[in-house]
């Protein structure tokens, strides 16, 4: 799929809006993430490593909050022979059409089936599968909604399954916390973003993406019942973290 740059905050804004998963933001996110969150390439990039690892004869895997469906083409590369179904679930049509196109142009197995859905996941019904990716998803989720759907997750999960969830955390102590957000910045900066862009995104998200720390997250896994809880990739605060029934 051609990547267009993501010019979305470029020039002053009189007022920025709430941030929104619309048609200008589906147009560009491939690089908006890219540029925005470091690690998350590396994220995909070891999905197939997961599948192949966490394969049972019942193979069906979920992305929760699909977006592209990038997540979807790394698991689809991990499958073996006997393919399975792959089902992306998002609330943005925006984001779903060019889902359709870019999982469209991927070359898979015969046996490999995508579906792809529009729905909120918060209250969307699951079926069993052997993994579920959630990959910067629950931090747009309400805070109230967040352990039903993680503990729904965990009784969709085979015995043995997994559940990768990535996301932004936010640390206790204000200074670190701080310098991690200053880091974060200057690599945005050093991925081509002016201060303007970076300071109105900023403002976009407020109150819209809302980041939990990473024992708030560990603690909701193990309460939901996962036996296995542990982060497994971190840049800055952007932490992925693996949970295993």
């Amino acid at each position: 799929m051609h990547k267009d740059i993501d010019r979305i905050y470029r020039k002053k804004r009189s007022s920025v809006t709430r941030f929104q998963f619309d048609d200008e933001v589906a147009g560009v996110f491939e690089d908006m993430i890219s540029r925005s969150v470091p690690g998350y390439r590396q994220i995909l990039e070891f999905i197939p490593t997961l599948i192949r690892y966490f394969s049972h004869p019942m193979h069906r895997c979920y992305d929760l909050g699909c977006s592209l469906g990038a997540g979807m083409i790394a698991v689809a590369e991990g499958m073996d022979r006997a393919g399975g179904e792959i089902i992306g679930i998002d609330n943005s049509p925006a984001m779903l059409a060019q889902a359709e196109k870019l999982l469209a142009s991927y070359q898979s197995s015969p046996s490999i089936r995508f579906r792809l859905q529009q729905a909120d996941i918060a209250e969307h019904p699951l079926q069993q599968s052997s993994l579920m990716l959630m990959n910067f998803t629950l931090q747009f989720i309400a805070l109230d909604q967040r352990l039903p759907l993680i503990q729904r997750i965990y009784n969709n999960l085979v015995d043995g399954g997994a559940l990768v969830l990535s996301e932004k955390i936010h640390l206790d102590d204000a200074r670190t916390n701080q310098t991690l957000i200053d880091i974060h910045h200057q690599y945005k900066a050093d991925q081509g973003y002016s201060q303007l862009e970076i300071s109105q995104k900023r403002d976009a998200l407020e109150d819209v993406l809302i980041p939990e720390t990473l024992d708030t997250h560990l603690n909701r896994l193990a309460d939901a019942g996962f036996s296995v809880v542990t982060p497994w990739l971190q840049n800055l605060q952007f932490v992925s973290i693996l949970a295993i029934k």
